[in-house]
């Protein structure tokens, strides 16, 4: 049987280097994650015969992965801010991060924010880096009491709003996302398709279950009115043996409700991991894509998972996929699996 061609494309500042590349390539590797990490791509090009040029920091590459057969997918483009030369064999590596996840959004910064949507936060902090917002219809009207940026960057601030919310924050080329953790649907507003792994898609697997945050319940205070300096609410079960108690005291009830829900929710999903390499690259997997796996043990067939994280590798032996999954907070998905291996 014929083995599958990958193939690539490379530019750097518009101009496309992929011919040139080609015959130097050791080894590329785009990290793709969740949470405020930034997509990262690492370029590893032979230089023994000394003819290559050292690229400048700030140079922006672009990247596209797949198949031969199957065609190219996008990855976004990348702001160059590592470059080493090394030998022998001489070799230059190219590190380089999501373009838009400039220097100013790790500025630390003082600024308050009172009676404002989640919306109107992210549309201002995103117009601020010329970025263009995507926000989530149920998150963008939710209105914040107060909340303080004390010394902190607008990445690390957002992130601390996305954690309060469950949400998903990150920057994607032009786009600031702040979506709802397995939202299940693409930048563009479209549903995201489920993808099937079966045991013979990968090489080496690594299923994990922990209960070290097996909590029953989770307990946020928020300020009151009134004599009563602060009063708490509980989201999941009343049992005071396994509750989980968050430092923070939050402005409303209902933002103390939100925080216990996301941290119960997190939890919930981070009780079972699992991670899998496969033995044939898929371009079109990325954090929060929904997966189904097919052929290992029962516990792990009946689960939904997510697309936590994704290193996509392309070296002289192919490409390949490494997947970090936990498990999807989707209650009633299970319920469908049989639907979905129909192919319906």
């Amino acid at each position: 049987m014929k083995q599958p061609t990958p193939v690539y494309q490379i530019t750097l500042n518009g101009k496309d280097l992929t011919g040139k590349i080609e015959p130097r390539l050791v080894s590329l590797s785009i990290d793709e994650s969740r949470s405020d990490e930034a997509d990262s791509l690492t370029l590893v090009l032979d230089d023994s015969d000394g003819k290559l040029a050292i690229p400048k920091r700030g140079e922006v590459v672009r990247a596209s992965i797949g198949w031969a057969d199957t065609g190219l997918v996008d990855k976004g483009s990348f702001t160059i801010n590592e470059v080493e030369h090394a030998g022998a064999p001489d070799t230059i590596t190219i590190q380089a991060r999501s373009a838009s996840m400039t220097n100013a959004m790790s500025e630390r910064k003082e600024k308050s924010w009172h009676g404002e949507t989640i919306g109107a936060i992210v549309r201002k902090v995103a117009g601020s880096h010329n970025l263009k917002a995507a926000v989530a219809d149920t998150l963008a009207k939710i209105v914040i009491g107060h909340i303080d940026q004390t010394h902190e960057s607008d990445m690390s601030f957002l992130t601390r709003l996305a954690k309060r919310y469950d949400a998903v924050m990150n920057v994607k080329d032009t786009r600031l996302l702040f979506m709802p953790t397995g939202h299940g649907t693409s930048v563009s507003g479209k549903p995201l398709t489920s993808i099937e792994l079966t045991r013979k898609d990968g090489d080496r697997h690594r299923y994990h279950v922990s209960e070290r945050e097996n909590y029953a319940g989770v307990r946020a205070f928020y300020q009151a009115t009134g004599r009563a300096k602060r009063k708490s609410v509980v989201v999941g079960g009343e049992n005071n043996h396994s509750i989980k108690v968050l430092p923070e005291t939050y402005p409303t009830e209902a933002e103390a409700r939100a925080a216990a829900t996301s941290e119960l929710n997190r939890a919930q999903r981070s009780q079972a991991t699992m991670s899998y390499m496969l033995a044939l690259g898929r371009p079109d997997l990325y954090p929060e894509v929904p997966v189904y796996l097919n052929g290992f043990k029962p516990d792990i067939d009946d689960e939904s998972w997510l697309v936590k994280r994704v290193r996509h590798e392309l070296m002289d032996n192919g490409y390949t996929c490494e997947l970090e999954l936990e498990m999807r907070d989707d209650p009633t998905s299970n319920r469908h699996r049989s639907h979905f291996r129909r192919g319906g």
